[in-house]
């Protein structure tokens, strides 16, 4: 069977973070903004692009 260790580290990262906020996604979320605001580094936005049609 295939692992990737960096994807196994990244889920379980993702989970402690979760479950500190009781699996709350708006707190979560809001947590995640804050760190962002406060991070010195550059946010690059970019549009979604929209489906195309067939």
């Amino acid at each position: 069977m295939w692992r990737d260790e960096v994807l196994e580290e990244i889920y379980r990262i993702r989970e402690e973070h979760a479950k500190t906020f009781n699996y709350d996604l708006k707190a979560i979320c809001d947590d995640l903004r804050q760190k962002q605001a406060a991070s010195s580094r550059r946010i690059i936005s970019t549009p979604l692009k929209q489906p195309r049609k067939r």
